[in-house]
């Protein structure tokens, strides 16, 4: 019977159809050459409730026939070959599925056809485990650690392939689409290394700039200070700033701290000379009329002729930052302002408050309670009664 269910059926006239059905009789005739036939009786009566019966209520002799059937097809299966490959029972199940859809949408599928049809599912589960694979990545990265991730998963996700797909003639052409998706898929995953990088970069380079800025404005100007902002900044911005945008950040950090410290140098001894004379002048005034330690107002004229008479007098003001006198007078002021112990710039105002609070205490209670020892203090005899009266 099913011989002659599969000869071909003549085709005087040509017909499209008829040679359409030849084909595929063709087709199932080289698959059942070795065929083996097993009839079964009618399980139950009414044919439209086999589905919701159970075993009890069909025909025994059925049930009895069918369990053979079972254990006939367990003896006479062989391994299903697709391509020189063998399909487990999940693999088959699949492709037995990929052939009927294929059939029942009037297509005639080759043996290449039918293995493209079944290597697009494995192109698509391949084209998963990469995106999954480079999803756990912690953008950015640099370009050759990027790289570097990309061809471990891509040769991974080829070896997977290699495993499980059918034939070798028609899956080059499978190789071929499942490289060329990958290759799309890493410009993708480029363009937001790039974007994370530039957008990392440039909030370093941001942070950086207002550092700068902040450290123009010093209260008391620190050399110190300034250059260790500085090296923090550089550090920072090397070790944080990763990714292809890294290059020409760096270029525009490298241009932006060179220029803050040429403008930071070049007002910094002005400062530090105008911020002196005024200290100098304060000390004056707190030495001779508050405090009154005679060694204190000796000092700060000291300073002061110094600075506005001697230096204009054998130094001009370039050459003054380059003597010897003046960068002991620097190098004093750094270890005093800026040091591992004391940012003086930052507790200047506690620090004035509390000198505040002890010229005020001094003033009030100091004198009186035997505080002349510390320095000499000036001395009036104003109020002396015992004084000798002169002409």
């Amino acid at each position: 019977m099913v011989n002659e269910a599969l000869q071909r059926v003549p085709n005087t006239n040509g017909d499209k159809n008829i040679d359409l059905v030849n084909q595929i009789r063709d087709s199932l005739a080289s698959m059942g050459d070795n065929n083996t036939a097993f009839s079964l009786p009618q399980p139950h009566l009414l044919r439209t409730k086999l589905c919701d019966m159970k075993d009890v209520e069909l025909d025994q002799m059925y049930v009895t026939r069918r369990e053979q059937l079972k254990e006939l097809v367990t003896n006479i299966v062989s391994p299903k070959i697709v391509q020189g490959k063998t399909l487990n029972g999940t693999e088959f199940v699949s492709f037995l599925k990929q052939i009927i859809d294929a059939l029942n949408k009037g297509e005639i599928p080759s043996s290449g056809s039918l293995v493209e049809v079944f290597n697009k599912g494995i192109i698509e589960r391949c084209l998963k485990l990469y995106s999954e694979k480079m999803a756990t990545l912690d953008l950015p990265l640099s370009e050759e650690s990027l790289n570097g991730v990309h061809d471990r998963s891509r040769d991974e996700v080829m070896k997977v392939f290699d495993q499980q797909h059918f034939g070798h003639h028609h899956a080059k052409k499978s190789i071929m689409q499942l490289d060329e998706q990958i290759q799309k898929m890493y410009k993708n995953v480029i363009l937001q290394n790039e974007y994370r990088s530039s957008k990392l970069c440039e909030a370093l380079y941001t942070r950086c700039e207002d550092k700068m800025d902040q450290l123009q404005v010093l209260r008391l100007p620190s050399l110190a200070k300034f250059n260790a902002g500085f090296l923090q900044c550089n550090h920072s911005f090397d070790h944080e700033c990763v990714g292809p945008s890294k290059t020409s950040y760096a270029t525009r950090m490298t241009k932006m701290l060179g220029k803050s410290r040429s403008q930071f140098i070049k007002e910094y001894n002005q400062r530090l000379f105008n911020w002196l004379v005024v200290f100098s002048l304060t000390m004056v005034v707190i030495g001779r009329f508050i405090v009154k330690f005679i060694l204190i107002e000796i000092g700060a004229w000291i300073l002061f002729i110094f600075l506005e008479t001697y230096t204009k007098m054998f130094w001009s003001v370039e050459s003054l930052y380059y003597n010897s006198a003046w960068q002991f007078i620097v190098a004093t002021w750094e270890t005093l302002v800026y040091n591992p112990i004391l940012d003086l710039d930052r507790w200047a105002i506690p620090v004035g408050v509390m000198l505040s609070v002890f010229i005020i205490y001094w003033w009030s209670y100091g004198r009186k309670y035997g505080s002349q020892w510390l320095l000499p203090l000036y001395r009036s005899n104003k109020n002396d009664l015992n004084r000798s009266r002169t002409d």
